[in-house]
């Protein structure tokens, strides 16, 4: 016999294959022999599937590990950390972007609010002569008092000689905001309206006597504390908030706003308003646009009236202006306009904050521009001093009233206001839409009116 032939019955050994799953051997490589017997020695049963493990493809479709595809679509290791390392770098970056600009808003917030100058004393010297002051009448409605600065002190002092830096009253205006916000009414108070001014103290804590003299110096003897009180007095409304504000604050509110377009029937050359225009339509910048509300002798009939009738139109302008181009719903361009505002604004402390200032334009944002009005107090020379100003009754104090019980008021053109009283440039009795007499013979009576403007008028007239 062979030495090679065994002579034991069954089937012959299997001989040693080599290690497949190593990849010693190719894939499809048969790993047994055509009929032969299954290893674990069961018959009739079809061959097992190769596995990754047997060096074969897998019949099922999966990969060995039991995921889905094949090997080839497996991705790298380096892809899967690639990718999330993009990602992580993704959502750093992110939340760096979110940091800085919720730091820059903070700053610019911080900056804003730390513009605004907070008026202490005045609300110190309102308190102690808080039995004396009117009650509100209209609940929500708000009334503030609106000042210009005309101190010739720190940046100011280039538009005038400082006579120790004493302040004065350029511009006062009594603001009335309705308390359905559906309109806001702008009264001027001249500076050379004769009034009563009651008692105040200085600065330096002396107390004024009680006199009749011209309303600005109110501001110059007690302040604004003074000056509410006396507006209070004259009125009968009591002031809610107030707001003072110097010439650098204007025309930096004007520059912020790229300017406010007016037209001039004739050329301006005015030295001491600093101001030299030709004539026609222009838009002004902030410094012309001071000296053309200041201006007095070279513009107009150089009346005090036709100068508050001028700065009235220019307020509406710019109003007509902020809204009409999307200021005040713009972030970017409602900075610069706040930034120019709060610099050079003194409040009292319940309106001293960048919130209480948005809350009080988010309020007003509405306002249709044609129901932002201006108007004068009825006024007229005063019969002792022609270069002096009294009011006109009973006109003045009917206004008052409507003002002080949140009543609408009506202002339309001068040229529309007919009457024949003696105030016929600035109120009238006679209301050219009221209702016609009936049959009867009984009128109504006749909705007051009051010569002004509103902030949808064109300063064009166009």
């Amino acid at each position: 016999m062979d030495a090679d032939v065994s002579d034991s019955p069954g089937t012959p050994a299997e001989p040693d294959r080599p290690d497949h799953s190593a990849g010693g051997g190719p894939a499809d490589e048969p790993q047994d022999t055509p009929g032969a017997a299954p290893q674990d020695g069961t018959t009739g049963e079809a061959p097992r599937a190769s596995t990754a493990g047997d060096g074969g493809p897998a019949t099922d479709g999966s990969d060995g590990d039991g995921g889905a595809g094949t090997w080839d679509a497996r991705p790298e290791r380096g892809q899967v950390d690639g990718r999330r390392h993009w990602l992580r770098w993704t959502a750093l970056g992110a939340s760096f972007v979110v940091l800085v600009a919720a730091g820059a808003g903070w700053w610019l917030y911080k900056k804003l609010d730390g513009n605004i100058t907070t008026d202490t004393s005045a609300a110190a010297e309102l308190k102690a002569y808080e039995k004396e002051r009117p009650l509100p009448v209209a609940r929500d409605a708000q009334n503030i008092l609106l000042i210009g600065s005309d101190t010739r002190s720190g940046d100011n002092s280039e538009y005038g000689r400082d006579d120790g830096g004493s302040q004065r009253s350029d511009t006062t205006i009594l603001l009335h905001l309705a308390a359905d916000r559906g309109s806001a009414t702008a009264v001027s108070i001249p500076r050379d309206l004769m009034a009563e001014i009651p008692s105040c103290h200085t600065d330096g804590g002396k107390e004024t006597r009680k006199q009749f003299a011209q309303f600005n110096s109110a501001f110059e003897l007690g302040g604004t504390a003074c000056t509410i009180r006396t507006v209070e007095k004259m009125t009968g409304i009591r002031v809610d908030h107030h707001m003072v504000i110097d010439f650098n604050g204007f025309k930096d509110m004007v520059d912020a706003v790229d300017g406010v377009e007016v037209c001039l029937k004739e050329p301006v050359d005015d030295t001491d308003a600093r101001l030299k225009l030709p004539a026609g339509r222009q838009k002004l910048d902030g410094e012309e646009a001071l000296g053309y509300v200041r201006a007095r002798k070279s513009i107009g009939d150089g009346s005090d009236t036709e100068r508050m009738d001028r700065q009235q139109k220019f307020l509406g302008a710019l109003v007509n202006k902020m809204q009409s181009n999307g200021v005040l719903l713009n972030p970017t361009r409602l900075y610069p306009v706040l930034d120019a505002a709060t610099k050079s604004l003194t409040t009292d402390p319940d309106l001293d904050s960048l919130r209480d200032l948005y809350d009080l334009v988010r309020g007003m944002r509405n306002v249709p521009t044609e129901k932002v009005q201006f108007l004068t107090v009825p006024r007229t020379s005063y019969h002792a001093d022609p270069n002096r100003d009294e009011l006109v009754q009973p006109d003045a104090d009917r206004l008052f009233t409507q003002l002080r019980k949140d009543e609408s008021v009506t202002v339309v053109p001068a040229e529309t206001n007919n009457s024949e009283d003696s105030q016929a440039d600035h109120s009238s009795g006679n209301d050219p839409t009221a209702q016609k007499p009936d049959d009867n013979g009984d009128s109504p009576t006749p909705a007051p009116t009051y010569s002004g403007s509103n902030a949808a008028d064109d300063l064009c007239g166009s």
